[in-house]
């Protein structure tokens, strides 16, 4: 029998045990549960180092908004906290898990829908969206579903995500259409602006003079329509630019870059 390993991640403690104990009692299905983003992160490095990575995480929508759960509460499935390490919030360790560990398939769990959330956990890269209140049955199907590659949502979310991604696209192309209007120099600016480069290390990454880079950081928010850095970031992210490399190479003197 093929056994589908399942991380389950929520800071509700109890609810995250509950769960748990439920899957566990499923003849195909290993369980683990975990208190926080950090310590799911450790248990997913721990699982992959030891060879047996996990299938499906199941991940709170809500991760990090509560306090520490309950204590002094023996769980049926034991709960591995990690809050002295910060938080992580449930998107962010979706992305992060979809960066990290591509093959592993996670599924966000909601207490209410939310289209524009559900859409932001989809380009975070989840392949699900389940209300917490479903039936043990319906959570196994899209457990199984999304190891086939199956995308599942509540139909009455379709809808609303599938409007949210339109405008989430139609976004996007805007920001690409004007970041290609800028000059190679130009973009070269802004992926150091991404990075949190100012002005003074731009110019020695550049090899430019402060004001050369006053100048063009200056065009960079006049073509972009913005009026502050945080701004052109913001929609230099919406357009997939990333940052520079600051372990890389600088970029050479002259040039077409000049």
């Amino acid at each position: 029998m093929v056994r589908i390993r399942v991380l389950v991640v929520d800071d509700h403690r109890i609810f995250a045990e509950s769960l748990a104990a439920a899957l566990a009692a499923e003849p195909d299905v290993d369980v683990s549960a975990a208190g926080s983003g950090p310590a799911a992160l450790r248990c997913l490095d721990r699982a992959a180092a030891e060879g047996r990575r996990y299938d499906v995480l199941l991940v709170d929508a809500d991760l990090g908004s509560t306090a520490s759960a309950l204590q002094g509460v023996r769980p049926a499935v034991p709960v591995h906290d990690g809050q002295a390490d910060g938080l992580v919030d449930g998107i962010s360790l979706v992305s992060g898990v979809r960066s990290g560990q591509p093959a592993v398939r996670t599924v966000v769990l909601a207490e209410k829908d939310d289209p524009r959330r559900a859409a932001l956990a989809l380009q975070a890269g989840a392949s699900g969206w389940v209300a917490k209140d479903c039936s043990l049955s319906r959570l196994l199907t899209v457990i199984r579903g999304v190891l086939r590659d199956e995308t599942h949502l509540p139909p009455a979310l379709l809808t609303g995500v599938l409007r949210e991604l339109t405008a989430a696209r139609k976004h996007r192309t805007e920001s690409e259409r004007l970041v290609e209007s800028l000059t190679p120099r130009e973009r070269e600016v802004l992926r150091c602006m991404v990075a949190g480069l100012g002005r003074k290390a731009v110019a020695e990454r550049l090899f430019l003079s402060p004001h050369t880079v006053r100048t063009h950081m200056q065009n960079v928010l006049g073509k972009l329509g913005v009026h502050s850095t945080l701004a052109a970031v913001a929609l230099a992210r919406r357009a997939g630019v990333g940052p520079v490399d600051l372990a890389g190479d600088v970029v050479e003197r002259g040039g077409q870059l000049a």
